[in-house]
C-alpha cells in the first residue's frame, strides 16, 4: 500500500536536525522495520516541514509506524494519506447510493 506522510517537527526535533541528525536514514529504517520501503523524503516550506512517500504492507503496519513516531514526541500534525483503489471505491459508492435513503 502506498502512503504519503506529512508532518511538522517539534522544537527539540528541529534542534536535532540542525545538529546533523540523518533523518533520511532514520525514516528509511522506520519503513523497513514494518516491512515497507521509503521512496522519498522531502523537506518542505509551507504547512508541513516534511513529506515522505513510501510503501507499507498494509494499514496495520502504516498505523503502527505512525503511532511509534507520534509517541516519540518529535513531530506534530502527523498525517498519513493512503492510496485508494478508486475503482473499488466507486463500485462500493454506487452500491450504497442505490439503497441509501436520505433523511427528509
Amino acid at each position: 500500500m502506498k502512503v504519503t506522510i506529512l508532518a511538522n517537527y517539534e522544537p527539540q526535533a528541529a534542534k536535532g536536525l540542525m545538529q546533523g541528525s540523518d533523518r533520511e536514514a532514520a525514516v528509511k529504517a522506520l519503513f523497513e522495520s514494518v516491512g515497507g520501503k521509503m521512496s522519498s523524503l522531502m523537506f518542505t516550506r509551507g504547512k508541513y516541514d516534511v513529506v515522505v512517500n513510501g510503501e507499507v504492507p498494509d494499514q496495520t503496519a502504516g498505523m503502527g509506524m505512525a503511532l511509534a513516531v507520534r509517541a516519540s514526541g518529535s513531530v506534530s500534525d502527523l498525517v498519513v494519506l493512503e492510496e485508494l483503489d478508486m475503482k473499488g471505491v466507486l463500485a462500493a459508492a454506487n452500491k450504497a447510493a442505490g439503497v441509501y435513503k436520505p433523511a427528509g
